[in-house]
């Protein structure tokens, strides 16, 4: 009776364990233009089960009751659509068979092509479900980071050196508040291509999760902006950014310069500011511009309005600074050390009131297509050889489908301006896209081909939903500038 007993348990052990699955069906979503898969495409059953393709394009299903069966699923992806049908239903009727995979083509909508989830757990979760190999060595979860914002990155010693917003970790929400780092190759130097993703090797703490890269005593988040590299007189290079320490996101408790330490392999600061130097000091993205009077970083926010030169003791001298005013004397903008720059709503407002004339105008940005002014809140701004211009990457405040998440493209001949027409590239409905980045550092096909990323977020967006996974991570798109669409945002 003890044997019989004894084997019955063991015959419903696998039961009681949770055994696994014989297979799952996969679900490859892909672009019908180009085959390949589409991240961040959600397909929902009847019944509401939601499932969002990883960074291939992949889901892994596996639903009792709805194996070896039609099941109907709607299908959406931001910036990619599949034909409604006579009812407006938009999605695909699927038999799952375990052990089985079919595909489903969609229709890029978009500009800019959508290729992965570059942070955060399971970026290849349905792939590695389904057996499919990922290029990433870690591809569920490395360093403890599931959630990750902002990003600002400088080749620096032969790599590419990494600086991130808020780090959320498994174990609690608020998981690295300090900063986070990460070292990466570059693809000529065993560093995957960028459509595949970034091998990100995080600098971590002794416990192997992500370390605070400016760790200071007093409470607060601590903010990392404006990063970029400057020689000192003795040709040594010093990597340099601003920081800021927060109570909230209304209420800055202090900010300065911060330097890598490379002893200790750590920011420190360097100085601290007063309240009253409110633009006197690196911001946004920079980006180094050689000029007939030497080099110059400016400071894309998205526009370039603030500048300094580029060597260590100017980047630490706020008298140094010099921001881009309108002058009304000159009837002009003009580069000087006293005034905060004239920002693209003043400037707005200066034309209404007839103090500045449009054909002046340097920030008046409007949509190619309708006319309709767009008002840019955050991006980046490099120079593109194929183009022979200033490129800007930039988040619309306010649009129509989001309150940030709404991505367009411009140009111009200067750094400074005039920027005029620009295109949308990638929407995001009801969720939010910001602090878009180009990695100029990627680009292909001597610029024809740019690569640009941004923290893809419920904030700010309204939505009660936030989309599992991908939520407040980093998403990277593609962009070729010789796309037709494009032609109208040209500033020939």
């Amino acid at each position: 009776m003890l044997f019989r007993r004894l084997l019955l348990v063991l015959s419903c052990l696998p039961a009681l364990l949770g055994a696994a699955p014989e297979g799952y069906f996969g679900i490859h979503v892909i672009d019908e233009s180009t085959g390949r898969g589409v991240p961040l495409v959600t397909l929902k059953t009847t019944n509401h089960i939601a499932l969002t393709t990883d960074s291939a394009g992949w889901i892994a299903f596996d639903e009792p009751g709805l194996m070896n069966r039609a099941v109907y699923f709607s299908v959406e992806g931001p910036g990619y659509a599949l034909p409604k049908d006579g009812f407006g239903f938009a999605g695909v009727r699927l038999t799952p068979v375990a052990g089985k995979s079919v595909e489903v083509k969609m229709l890029r909508t978009n500009i800019a092509e959508r290729l992965c989830r570059l942070t955060g757990q399971g970026i290849y979760r349905d792939s590695t479900l389904l057996g499919r190999e990922a290029p990433l060595p870690s591809p569920n979860l490395f360093a403890d980071v599931v959630g990750q914002d902002s990003v600002q990155v400088v080749p620096w010693k032969g790599r590419y050196f990494w600086i991130f917003g808020d780090t959320l970790r498994p174990n609690y929400p608020l998981g690295n508040y300090h900063s986070t780092a990460a070292w990466s190759d570059a693809p000529d130097k065993g560093g995957l291509e960028p459509e595949h993703g970034i091998h990100f090797e995080y600098v971590t703490d002794e416990n192997g999760a992500v370390a605070k890269m400016l760790p200071v005593e007093e409470p607060g988040a601590v903010w990392l902006f404006g990063m970029h590299t400057v020689m000192d007189a003795a040709n040594k290079e010093h990597l340099m950014a601003h920081y800021s320490r927060w109570r909230d996101l209304g209420k800055r408790l202090e900010h300065g310069l911060a330097e890598l330490d490379e002893s200790s392999g750590r920011f420190q600061r360097a100085t601290v500011l007063g309240d009253e130097f409110e633009w006197q000091h690196p911001q946004g993205n920079a980006v180094l511009a050689k000029g007939a009077d030497g080099d110059w970083l400016y400071f894309a926010t998205p526009f370039c309005q603030t500048r300094v030169k580029a060597n260590y003791d100017s980047v630490q001298n706020t008298s140094a600074y010099e921001s881009l005013v309108w002058s009304p004397e000159q009837r002009d903008y003009v580069w000087q050390h006293a005034l905060k720059p004239t920002p693209q709503k003043d400037e707005e407002k200066l034309i209404a009131a007839k103090q500045l004339p449009a054909d002046k105008a340097r920030m008046q940005v409007v949509d190619a297509q309708t006319g309709k002014v767009v008002h840019l809140h955050a991006g980046s701004m490099h120079w593109n050889k194929h183009r022979a211009r200033w490129v800007m990457i930039a988040v619309q405040e306010h649009g129509a489908a989001s309150y940030l998440g709404e991505v367009w493209y411009a140009e111009a001949k200067q750094i400074e301006g005039p920027w005029r027409k620009a295109v949308k590239i990638a929407t995001h409905p009801k969720y939010s896209f910001y602090n878009p980045s180009h990695h100029a550092f990627f680009d292909q096909q001597d610029g024809r081909i740019i690569y640009f990323q941004g923290t893809y977020a419920e904030t700010f967006s309204g939505n009660p939903i936030a989309t599992p996974r991908y939520d407040y991570n980093q998403v990277m798109y593609r962009l070729d500038l010789d796309d037709e669409r494009l032609k109208a945002a040209r500033a020939d």
